[in-house]
């Protein structure tokens, strides 16, 4: 986790000219969720996408500023114009985020934390491919020791794990109105809130194929 002022150039970087704004709203909100309102520029030269997504975001009364801000995190590593929020922790069939296809196929099935082995089977069921993204330290690092060869007959499951520090970093820069520029090069990720920029190392823990 590193942190630089937003006044240096990244010379490897090249943006392109800024669409209007696409929006998304979570599903129907639970009772007593906080509202999040986020303007997220993604610059994601290793997919070639350059979008500017307005998100509406619940946050669930049990959930945390760390997983919040995973959450959006993990929308702007797979950003798509068909790529949306669920109900998350407010229901257990569906992920934190998902792809659907024009038919109603799941492309893509987003879960954030250490799901147990069978939720894992039966996600690698329902989707063509599914990300779960890990985070809590050394509890996330016993989770994948006791899961992962479980795991290695599911051809369409990636694993990715974000460290302690870089998630509590992302937390300490949650607040209720949001405008966020993250650009992703050559696996390296870099947000930027505000004045501030933290450059997030994401860790693969396992390959889909």
């Amino acid at each position: 986790m590193r942190f630089q002022s937003n006044t240096q150039t990244n010379h490897r970087l090249s943006f392109r000219s800024i669409k209007p704004p696409k929006t998304k709203q979570a599903h129907p909100m639970a009772k007593n969720a906080t509202i999040y309102k986020v303007e997220l520029s993604v610059t994601d030269m290793d997919r070639s996408y350059y979008e500017t997504h307005n998100l509406t975001i619940a946050k669930h009364p049990s959930e945390t500023d760390e997983r919040l801000m995973v959450r959006v995190l993990s929308f702007a590593l797979n950003a798509h114009e068909q790529l949306e929020f669920t109900r998350g922790l407010s229901t257990e069939d569906e992920p934190d985020l998902w792809q659907k296809s024009l038919s109603g196929e799941i492309d893509l099935w987003i879960a954030l934390g250490m799901p147990g082995e069978k939720i894992v089977r039966q996600s690698c069921g329902k989707a063509n491919k599914v990300m779960i993204y890990c985070y809590g330290g050394s509890t996330a690092e016993m989770w994948w020791e006791k899961i992962k060869n479980s795991t290695t007959r599911f051809d369409n499951l990636e694993v990715i794990n974000f460290s302690r520090e870089d998630t509590r970093a992302l937390a300490e820069l949650a607040n209720r109105s949001m405008r966020l520029s993250v650009t992703i090069q050559d696996g390296d990720v870099m947000v930027a809130i505000d004045d501030s920029t933290l450059h997030v190392t994401p860790i693969k823990w396992k390959n889909v194929g």
